[in-house]
């Protein structure tokens, strides 16, 4: 008997298109023998349009042009009872229910503990990390306190509420830091959406802008030198076959220096991704105890993928944790397991294995004394 699974994308956050593009990869994937995947897309505008891949999500040419049909079925999700999400059509009338969720809406309202707390209190399964862990993990500041608590490197930052914070502060944190290059970031944002890199007073006060965009906390952060490489993790603090484990080592090396959205999603030749990196075996086991470290400090479960900074000097700077990392054709994470034994199908059924687990044990709880 199959499983209905809704796979949760799009949403209102600036990583929309590659939401639709992850989408399509983990629907033409799942495993259709104990599976029958279904499209649930949230528009820019809130609704929620349901189908198949086909019907509900067009796929230009150009891979910044992916849309939402705007004729897709228009749905309400509502609780179905007994662990199911029963989708309802416009008029009302129960039109599909689902038995899991595979949440992908990267980015805003979807990575940052939102939709997971709706998911919690519409009572279905969903797959990757729980409303704390996607909260701590998408904002940055929230993060590197806990993470530098823990002792873990995390590059040095001030957080500013607004651009006048920042007013005339490039030179003074440059001469605090020692360094020649800030790096400004909206604290929870992903994808490197509203990042910029300043060397000068003037690149500073329009990175501060651009990034107030898009949120109203944002991080100046100190340039680290060093080799980007990445790390998945899988598993569930608890599961008996299923506990954190950490993939093999990637290293992203941008062709500008710069990893930005553009050439993670847009251009092909923006960046070369190495899989495996090229680490001895003591680097790499380095490597993947800290990602599993981040894992735990940061309580996170199902899946991430934790970014750092191999300085020269050997050091490991932890740069972010992705709780629902992109599933694109070029993604790093399905890459990586794909490298250390677990193809994209089989990952998607651990994970889904992984959240059905999740969903019994808060079950089995005791909610009256």
């Amino acid at each position: 008997m199959t499983e209905t699974v809704a796979i949760l994308c799009g949403g209102k956050s600036g990583e929309h298109e590659v939401s639709l593009r992850s989408a399509a990869g983990i629907y033409q994937a799942m495993d259709r023998k104990r599976f029958a995947p279904l499209i649930l897309a949230r528009q820019r505008d809130g609704l929620w349009r349901g189908g198949t891949l086909e019907e509900v999500v067009e796929y230009p040419e150009d891979p910044a042009q992916v849309r939402i049909r705007p004729q897709a079925r228009q749905v309400i999700p509502v609780a179905g009872g007994g662990g199911t999400l029963t989708l309802l059509e416009a008029n009302g009338k129960s039109w599909q229910n689902v038995d899991l969720c595979f949440p992908i809406l990267h980015g805003t309202g979807g990575e940052d503990g939102t939709l997971q707390g709706y998911l919690n209190i519409l009572g279905v399964p969903f797959a990757g990390p729980g409303v704390l862990g996607s909260a701590v993990g998408m904002d940055k500041d929230m993060a590197k306190r806990l993470l530098a608590q823990a002792g873990l490197a995390v590059a040095r930052w001030h957080t500013l509420t607004s651009p006048a914070q920042g007013e005339g502060k490039f030179k003074t944190w440059c001469e605090e830091w020692g360094a020649r290059v800030l790096y400004v970031k909206p604290a929870r944002m992903g994808s490197s959406v509203g990042v910029g890199r300043a060397e000068s007073e003037e690149a500073f006060r329009r990175a501060l802008a651009e990034a107030f965009r898009f949120d109203h906390k944002v991080l100046v952060e100190e340039a680290v030198t060093g080799r980007e490489i990445e790390c998945a993790v899988l598993g569930t603090p608890g599961h008996p076959q299923f506990p954190p484990r950490a993939s093999v080592a990637g290293e992203i090396v941008p062709k500008d220096g710069f990893y930005s959205y553009q050439a993670k999603y847009l251009d092909a030749d923006g960046a070369r991704l190495l899989a495996p990196a090229p680490l001895d075996s003591q680097e790499t086991e380095r490597v993947q105890q800290a990602a599993l470290e981040v894992f735990q400090v940061l309580d996170c479960e199902g899946m991430s993928r934790v970014d750092f900074f191999y300085t020269p000097d050997r050091r490991l700077v932890v740069n972010e944790i992705n709780t629902l990392p992109g599933f694109t054709p070029i993604s790093m994470y399905p890459k990586l397991w794909e490298l250390s034994g677990v193809p994209y199908g089989e990952l998607l059924t651990t994970l889904l294995t992984l959240a059905r687990w999740r969903w019994q044990q808060d079950n089995a709880l005791e909610i009256t004394p």
